[in-house]
């Protein structure tokens, strides 16, 4: 099965495609409808427009290091998972989508990293909490949150997870414990790349995947500008793999690589002169 997340409407009920995914919230802040006719997605704890507007809400570390694009390694700016005003927001859109599709994907899910959050908000939910580990005082922060949508999503609930399936990384980079997220249906695990040049490395990624969830995943790859020869051959070892197979945000790129799948398995005739 393929399936597109696109921010385009028209891109949504192309036939190439057995699901769609449709970007209502993007971790530059911008919102947009939902969709009756795709899986509408929302990123949660990634949001540069709030971190923007209100600076409260943005993650700080222990030595004072607020978590937004300025920060090595943040391509966005963060929110902090136990903000219960933007947890609200959150809960709010997402039963929004649902109005129109009662399945839902949550993107961005989590804190920003280990060393995340010191604000005083956190520092007196822990303080309070019955949790001596901060570790697991996070994950009962996620999980919480997951827990309040899964309660108002009456259909299938996705959750994207960041890309590392070696054990414990997942846990101690963003507080998401996946044993203790049974009751989300299905994982999107997204392996990025600019070329697809190489694949063992998405193999290997792959694989670690179905070692670490006992729940279905599937696999998202990224189709921008992306050759389509080197997309189609990451597709095949995704599908080995995972349970679907996503194309992000190039549709043209991804149906163009659909079409030649799917042209190379037909069997075909042959007439000689």
């Amino acid at each position: 099965m393929y399936g597109v997340i696109t921010r385009n409407e028209g891109e949504l009920t192309w036939p190439e495609f057995d699901s769609a995914f449709y970007e209502v919230k993007s971790v530059s802040g911008r919102a947009e409808t939902p969709q009756p006719n795709a899986v509408n997605a929302v990123s949660c704890f990634a949001d540069n427009a709030a971190a923007r507007d209100s600076p409260d809400v943005v993650p700080v570390s222990e030595t004072g290091e607020r978590a937004t694009r300025e920060q090595p390694y943040f391509d966005w700016a963060h929110v902090c998972p136990s903000h219960e005003s933007y947890r609200r927001g959150l809960l709010e859109t997402i039963e929004e989508c649902t109005t129109v599709n009662e399945d839902v994907r949550l993107d961005d899910v989590g804190f920003p990293r280990a060393e995340y959050c010191h604000c005083q908000r956190c520092e007196q939910a822990f303080a309070d909490s019955e949790y001596d580990d901060r570790f697991a005082w996070r994950a009962s922060v996620i999980e919480s949150f997951v827990r309040s949508v899964r309660e108002r999503v009456p259909g299938r609930l996705y959750l994207t997870l960041y890309p590392d399936p070696y054990p414990g990384h997942l846990y101690r980079r963003t507080g998401i414990d996946v044993a203790a997220l049974d009751y989300v249906d299905e994982f999107v695990v997204p392996l990025y790349d600019t070329a697809y040049a190489t694949t063992y490395w998405l193999e290997i990624l792959a694989k670690g995947f179905v070692d670490a969830l006992s729940t279905p995943f599937s696999i998202e790859l990224y189709a921008v500008n992306v050759d389509i020869d080197n997309l189609i051959a990451a597709s095949e070892v995704a599908q080995t793999y995972a349970k679907d197979v996503v194309f992000g945000y190039d549709a043209s790129t991804a149906r163009a690589a659909l079409r030649r799948l799917n042209a190379a398995t037909q069997d075909g005739k042959s007439y000689g002169p």
